[in-house]
């Protein structure tokens, strides 16, 4: 049972460590893609996202349809939720992410790479989420989810598809298909995307971490006795975990998501030392540092109301074709939009 405990953590550590690398180097981050489309007019970030979500969704629905993991044991996949909750989790998160000018795992990202902004985003990030799952706000996220939750008769879309008549296997390969196959042609259908090598492999490379976190969690991990969690690529309860760690870990057992969360960190820092892209820098004023402490508390509640981040719930999430992963990136979309955009946009800071 040890061993297991340990393979599973060993995997967290290489795939964060594999994660950390490659989101410093391509930029991988939904916030800068959205942000570069929308303003810039350029599109290839976004389109590395959609790649990214394509061959997840393809290759997680490939191990579960293959009986390799059984993601109905994922928190996404539960038989009840919130849809209102969830939805009002990501608002918050997708507003936070503007003011902090990133989602968690970008800040760790750029921590490694010696900005102390992201120090400050990532420890006030998880401690509103721990406060939000266990602490002072957890009592009226849980009267909120008790008041708004559902049991519906299908929670994914293979199991919506399956009402019409058709096997589950079917459904889900046809739905996944479907999915997958619009966001690659999406991300392809753009000629400087189709020269941008870097932007490709980058894509491809962060869909498979996620399909190999379910694999190390879902199949490394299945012990019948002491299973681990079946879960991926996330960052809102894992940066909450870590900073618990942290301060008890007397008290406390690693597992898959603390150690991505120190390999992000530690894939970041050397390959941002071995590049030369190092160098510390700082908040321009004080009123940059409050609004990235605000955008990161919401980003912290946020994302514990709605299971998930930019990443947990836009990727991992959606790799499960969960219909609640689908409301809560809703409301991540849709917070992020009004952050970039319309009355509530977030002003750009004045130089001090």
């Amino acid at each position: 049972m040890q061993s297991v405990a340990n393979i599973v953590v060993a995997s967290g550590l290489l795939i964060g460590l594999a994660y950390g690398a490659v989101a410093l180097l391509s930029g991988f981050c939904l916030l800068s893609g959205l942000r570069g489309w929308w303003a810039d007019g350029d599109s290839r970030l976004i389109r590395t996202y959609a790649l990214a979500l394509g061959v997840a969704i393809a290759a997680a629905q490939l191990l579960a349809a293959g009986g390799v993991v059984d993601l109905g044991k994922t928190i996404y996949l539960q038989p009840s939720f919130s849809a209102p909750l969830m939805f009002f989790g990501g608002l918050l998160f997708g507003y936070g992410m503007v003011l902090s000018n990133g989602c968690g795992s970008r800040a760790l990202v750029l921590l490694g790479r010696g900005n102390l902004r992201s120090f400050v985003v990532v420890i006030v990030l998880g401690i509103a989420a721990q406060m939000t799952l266990k602490g002072l706000i957890a009592p009226g996220r849980l009267a909120a989810l008790q008041a708004t939750q559902s049991a519906p008769a299908v929670i994914s879309l293979p199991a919506l598809l399956s009402t019409f008549g058709l096997s589950e296997t079917f459904a889900r390969m046809l739905a996944a298909s479907a999915i997958s196959g619009a966001l690659i042609i999406f991300a392809f259908a753009h000629a400087p995307f189709q020269r941008a090598w870097g932007q490709i492999a980058a894509g491809l490379a962060v869909g498979l971490l996620v399909t190999s976190g379910w694999f190390a969690t879902g199949y490394l991990g299945a012990d019948e006795f002491s299973p681990a969690a079946v879960t991926s690529l996330t960052f809102i309860a894992p940066i909450a975990d870590s900073v618990q760690y942290v301060m008890l870990s007397t008290g406390l057992t690693l597992n898959f998501g603390i150690a991505m969360v120190a390999g992000v960190f530690a894939g970041s820092l050397l390959t941002a030392l071995v590049t030369r892209r190092f160098q510390w820098e700082g908040f321009s004023s004080p009123r940059h540092m409050l609004r990235s402490i605000g955008g990161a508390a919401l980003m912290g509640a946020g994302g514990a109301m709605a299971y998930g981040c930019s990443i947990g719930q836009g990727l991992t999430g959606l790799s499960t074709l969960a219909l609640a992963s689908f409301v809560a990136v809703g409301g991540i979309l849709l917070g992020t939009a009004a952050g970039l955009r319309g009355v509530l946009r977030v002003q750009p800071l004045v130089p001090a």
